[in-house]
């Protein structure tokens, strides 16, 4: 299983940026996905997730209405869409896939990426 998330860069504050995530090796359409992030300095935490049919959507309060998850089962991708970003969201985020729920615990999730980083300038 491999998942690859690509798309991060240098935005600044207000501004926007799509990141991409491509699966192989599994089902995809079996699994629920999900984008956590990790800040320098600190812990890993839930951003968002979806489910399998893309009908069940969960975020964290500190991104609703400004970030969107969507995902395509036939290309196998999963996109995290982010907008109005702010330098908090600098990080650099995982996607990973879960086959029990579109979960925002991380220790759920069977399978995850390497990571792209989001650097957010003030």
């Amino acid at each position: 299983v491999q998942l690859q998330a690509f798309g991060g860069g240098l935005v600044q504050a207000g501004g926007f940026l799509r990141l991409s995530c491509a699966a192989s090796g599994l089902t995809f359409s079996r699994y629920h996905m999900g984008w956590f992030r990790r800040a320098p300095g600190k812990e890993r935490e839930f951003v968002t997730a979806i489910s399998t049919g893309a009908g069940i959507t969960n975020y964290a309060d500190s991104v609703k209405g400004r970030f969107t998850i969507s995902r395509d089962n036939a290309k196998k991708m999963v996109y995290l869409q982010m907008n109005n970003l702010k330098p908090e969201d600098t990080a650099v985020y995982y996607c990973a896939a879960n086959i029990a729920a579109p979960s925002n615990y991380a220790a759920r999730y069977d399978h995850w990426g390497q990571g792209t980083l989001v650097t957010v300038s003030s």
